[in-house]
């Protein structure tokens, strides 16, 4: 295994001399595997906390005494926090360690936690969410330079299992979590819970991970401004699309506001980063080895695609079904629980076959279970998903887990924390895009399906009246106004419309998740073959 190309950031420079000499954890001690399960806990709540806020929504703003529209910046506060912290955590990484950088993650998540419920108004909640993201926005930048830098080698793949699978585990486990917390507990809880776990994890990262000695010394050859730029940059822009929708994009002049001013800025962090310093905050140049950006841009559309199935079916059982989010939770849990079954299986065909083939695989499954799902009837329920879900849980597995594998194949190690970081922007613009993008697909379908099916009922016809009689009928048990009858059963009629309608609207949102997925299987096809690093034999 050998070095591609010389670091070119400060913290590479510094690096690159000790990179062969890094110290790695004996395998035949238990500290790898206490640091990698605290590493584990912490990816899942980073994942899990963005998730459960989206799903406690309405409980949330109940138990605030907030509207709709004050509630909605939830979880862009917390997205916010990630994405400010996520591309900071190179730097932070290198000079304070990746020990200290995760514990003090914990500690703000822990007291953002449990101050968060006690919040005296919407501001006050909002810094909260904040700091939250802050400080789990640590976790998953810095768990990638943890398996590559310092597990011993045989479980490097192992750990990027458990790494990949973090993502879909927690994120379908959500709306169980608040549902049961909801029914049992309080809206409280949908902070709190992270209160429990954060003591576990302190202790396994306290023990597992290795202390490293603290390089003050490179804050003088840090680039403030492409910091500067790159955080603002970002988060202007995850805000334009996480708020998009609500707003109705290019209508609004908040959301206008917002994507053009962080275009403007993330270009110039851009122009800075490639051609201006020369050392830049984040190495840029390094997308340039060995089609390292394709495998970015697969990274983007698979967190796209998953986000986007994620939307669509907690979406279609509450506005159709009317199922509450612990019967929503029933459904998703069939994603969760095969991640668990094959984590160690797929580490073991990946030390031995081309990622490329289990990325193939992976985004063939997925494509195929959208099309399954696809033939979605206004009659289904949680067993009519079981066997796409069943499928696309194990396509998605294969996919994150060769991708990973495949980028640290691609890269010298002393770049893994900038990896790291680019992992974290890719992972959440694309699933900020595809959750943006299917809320907004969705909604224009419904829309045009809505039009084209009142098209088709007319009043006159018998069809409709005696669908019209059928509901007078029934609703007349309740009431003897002719007149109250009448407008009921419109109202009913019109209801049926509407629910064909959005079922027809999901549909397409499945064809078009099986697009994205097929898309890229033909990204794959073109992925050269990946030379492996010191950190993946």
């Amino acid at each position: 295994m050998r070095l591609h190309f010389a670091p070119i950031t400060a913290a590479g420079v510094a690096l690159h001399p000790i990179s062969r000499f890094h110290p790695r954890l004996n395998i035949d001690t238990l500290r790898p595997y206490i640091g990698i399960l605290g590493v584990l806990l912490g990816a899942i709540m980073s994942t899990l906390g963005s998730r459960v806020t989206s799903f406690g929504l309405a409980d949330l703003r109940g138990g605030l005494h907030l509207s709709f529209d004050e509630g909605a910046w939830m979880t862009t506060s917390f997205g916010l926090g990630q994405m400010l912290v996520g591309v900071s955590c190179p730097y932070l990484g290198v000079i304070f360690g990746v020990r200290r950088v995760l514990l003090l993650g914990i500690i703000l998540l822990f007291v953002a936690s449990l101050l968060a419920p006690f919040s005296p108004n919407l501001n006050a909640f909002l810094a909260m969410q904040f700091m939250a993201g802050v400080g789990s926005g640590t976790f998953i930048p810095l768990t990638i330079s943890f398996i590559v830098r310092s597990l011993p080698a045989r479980l490097v793949v192992y750990g990027i299992a458990v790494y990949a699978m973090n993502s879909e585990l927690s994120q379908n486990v959500a709306a169980s979590l608040e549902g049961w917390y909801s029914d049992n507990f309080s809206w409280r809880w949908i902070t709190w819970q992270y209160c429990g776990m954060l003591p576990l994890m302190f202790a396994c990262v306290w023990y597992g991970i290795p202390r490293e000695n603290i390089k003050t010394d490179l804050l003088r050859h840090l680039d403030w401004p492409g910091l500067a730029y790159a955080g603002l940059g970002f988060c202007l822009l995850y805000a334009g699309l996480d708020q998009g929708n609500r707003l109705d994009w290019t209508s609004n002049g908040l959301v206008n506001g917002l994507l053009i001013s962080g275009g403007l800025v993330t270009t110039a962090f851009v122009i800075r980063e490639l051609w201006v310093t020369r050392q830049p905050f984040l190495n840029l140049r390094i997308l340039m080895r060995h089609h390292l950006v394709l495998i970015l841009l697969l990274l983007a559309g698979f967190r796209f695609i998953i986000l986007s199935t994620a939307y669509i079916i907690p979406t279609y059982l509450q506005s159709v079904q009317n199922f509450r989010e612990l019967q929503v939770g029933a459904v998703l849990l069939w994603i969760a629980l095969p991640q668990l079954a094959i984590m160690l299986p797929l580490g073991y065909i990946l030390q031995r076959v081309d990622g490329r083939w289990v990325l193939a695989i992976g985004s063939a499954l997925v494509g195929i279970a959208c099309l399954m799902a696809s033939q979605l009837t206004s009659d289904w329920a949680t067993d009519n998903f079981l066997a796409s879900q069943v499928l696309q849980a194990l396509g998605q597995s294969f996919a994150l887990t060769a991708l990973i594998v495949l980028a640290v194949q691609a890269i010298n190690p002393t770049d893994a924390l900038t990896i790291g970081a680019l992992l974290q922007l890719s992972r959440l613009f694309g699933g900020e895009i595809g959750t943006a993008f299917m809320q907004t697909f969705v909604r224009i379908r419904e829309q045009v399906h809505s039009n084209l099916i009142g098209l088709h009922v007319d009043s006159l016809a018998g069809l409709t009246a005696d669908r019209l009689a059928t509901y007078r009928n029934a609703v007349g048990a309740h009431t003897s106004d002719l007149a109250v009858a009448s407008a009921r059963a419109t109202s009913l009629l019109a209801s049926a419309v509407s629910k064909q309608a959005a079922v027809l609207s999901f549909i397409d949102g499945f064809l078009a998740a099986a697009a994205g997925a097929f898309l890229c299987l033909l990204l794959t096809s073109v992925l050269p073959g990946p030379e492996k690093s010191p950190a993946a034999t």
